[in-house]
């Protein structure tokens, strides 16, 4: 029996087999937001930005969002509202319309430290890359936690990636910056994540009333 050509056949599975390999390449890009690796949650990524503050979206423009800071947790603001510059073209960056007005946040920035080429167009000055001392929201990680009153939720720690709304509970703000300020541990805010929202004032104020104890015991 002669045998058929093998050329065309080795090459259409040549083709099919690198097909196969690009799109298995391309899955996790795909589940992913853009074209960055995810960096971990808000624990994992916070001391890598240049700011962190708890505040309001009080105005919004192109793919720039203004909040207004109500605490700095972390760095120094040199205004009360900051510029913040989200996604637009291929910036691995949150949309807009995730931070409506009224929304409050925790945010953890980094500045725009020096100008980018071709990252601002005077032509279309609210879509751009952003301009020198604002800031940019990354989305390679747990970068933003929402905040409702005094507490926050969110990827905070050992969340799955990508997520943005885990099933945390409510953690008060003030556990969150004594963790960020070193005065918790990453064991110590684990345990405070796991606790209802009642237990975590409770725990706070029994914290702040013993320490407040201690100076004046030692001033005595």
């Amino acid at each position: 029996m002669q045998s058929m050509p093998q050329g065309p056949y080795k090459n259409k599975a040549a083709n099919l087999g690198v097909w196969c390999l690009a799109n298995l390449i391309l899955i996790p890009v795909a589940l992913g937001e853009c074209n960055c690796i995810w960096e971990g949650s808000f624990v994992d990524v916070y001391e890598n930005t240049d700011l962190i503050v708890s505040g309001n979206v009080v105005a919004s423009k192109g793919n720039s969002i203004d909040l207004s800071i109500e605490r700095q947790l972390r760095g120094e603001a040199q205004r009360q509202d900051i510029r913040i510059w989200l996604q637009t073209k291929n910036y691995c960056r949150p949309n807009p319309d995730q931070f409506p007005l009224g929304s409050h946040w925790v945010m953890a920035l980094k500045k725009i430290k020096e100008d980018i080429p071709g990252g601002f167009d005077p032509n279309t000055p609210n879509i751009s890359y952003g301009r020198v001392d604002d800031f940019i929201l990354s989305s390679c990680g747990g970068y933003w936690l929402s905040q409702q009153g005094e507490t926050v939720s969110g990827n905070l720690i050992d969340g799955p990636r990508w997520a943005r709304n885990t099933k945390m509970k409510p953690l008060h703000l003030d556990i969150l910056s004594s963790y960020i300020g070193g005065k918790i541990t990453r064991e110590g805010l684990i345990k405070y994540s796991k606790e209802s929202t009642a237990l975590n004032e409770l725990l706070l104020d029994t914290r702040i009333f013993l320490k407040h104890q201690t100076r004046e015991f030692s001033t005595e």
